[in-house]
């Protein structure tokens, strides 16, 4: 004889919703973000991580969001994807490590995400790099040319 816990039982729903429509708010403060940049320059960081998405709620944001003309791709300690969205200013940003799993996602509004921009060492750094290959027998003392 067959006991009630050894049926095989499974669970179809038609009802469940696809998302818990967390897109709608998190794209009313992208609208207040862009507000904020267009007239203050202030920039906005926005972590999706820390938002409890339900089922669909990302993709549904993301697609409401769009892709628009720009996308870069880094690899440093894993891979990092940015794209502008269809709307100028607001850019995502997914994070990976060297295993391939999401360690941030992240909506920046702002011009030019901040990953992106070329820190003031690196800029020293490629000027004297440049300089050293123009001038290969200069010699140079911190940053002084010895006459």
């Amino acid at each position: 004889m067959q006991k009630l816990q050894d049926i095989a039982v499974r669970v179809e729903s038609k009802d469940v919703p696809l998302n818990h429509s967390n897109a709608t708010p998190i794209l009313h403060e992208i609208h207040h973000a862009l507000q904020r940049l267009a007239t203050q320059q202030e920039t906005t960081t926005i972590d999706l991580r820390a938002i409890p998405f339900g089922p669909g709620d990302e993709e549904d944001l993301l697609n409401r969001l769009g892709t628009g003309e720009v996308q870069i791709e880094l690899d440093s300690l894993g891979t990092s994807k940015l794209w502008e969205t269809a709307f100028s200013g607001v850019w995502i940003i997914d994070h990976r490590n060297a295993e391939g799993e999401r360690v941030a996602l992240q909506i920046e509004v702002t011009r030019v995400p901040e990953i992106i921009q070329t820190h003031p060492d690196d800029v020293t750094d490629s000027l004297q790099l440049l300089d050293n290959q123009l001038n290969p027998n200069r010699t140079e003392t911190s940053g002084l040319r010895e006459e």
